[in-house]
C-alpha cells in the first residue's frame, strides 16, 4: 500500500516519534522507550514514516537506527500554504466589517450625546 505524508502525520504518536527523531536519530529501541506502546506498535509505526518517506532507517551493526527526513513535511506546508490565503482573506474581510460596524456604533453614541 502506497501511503502519503497526510497519513502519516495523522496519528499523534507518529508525530511523537517524529519529534524526537528531528533532534537526533535514534534505534528502534531508543524510540519504543520513549512510549508506553509495545515495541511492535512502535515498530508499525516507523513502518509507516518509512513507507512516506519520513523516516530512514540504516543498519549499524546490530542496531537499525531511524533518521527523520523531514524534507517531505513541504508537502504538508504547500498545501497548507493554500488555504492559509483563503483564510488570511477571510478574517481580513471580518475585520473590515467590524471596523464598519464599531464606526457605525460610535457614530451612533456621539449622536445621542
Amino acid at each position: 500500500m502506497r501511503r502519503d505524508v497526510f497519513q502519516a502525520i495523522a496519528d499523534p504518536n507518529r508525530r511523537t516519534i517524529l519529534s524526537f527523531l528531528a533532534h537526533q536519530p535514534l534505534t528502534l529501541n531508543g524510540v519504543a522507550e520513549k512510549f508506553r506502546i509495545s515495541r511492535p506498535a512502535i515498530s508499525r509505526h516507523i513502518k509507516i514514516l518509512s513507507e512516506c518517506g519520513l523516516v530512514e532507517i540504516t543498519g549499524r551493526g546490530r542496531e537499525r537506527y531511524c533518521q527523520a527526513r523531514l524534507d517531505r513535511l513541504g508537502e504538508v506546508s504547500d498545501w497548507v500554504e493554500r488555504y492559509r490565503a483563503i483564510w488570511e482573506q477571510k478574517f481580513d474581510a471580518l475585520e473590515h466589517y467590524l471596523n464598519e460596524l464599531q464606526a457605525k456604533e460610535e457614530k451612533r453614541g456621539s449622536k445621542r450625546t
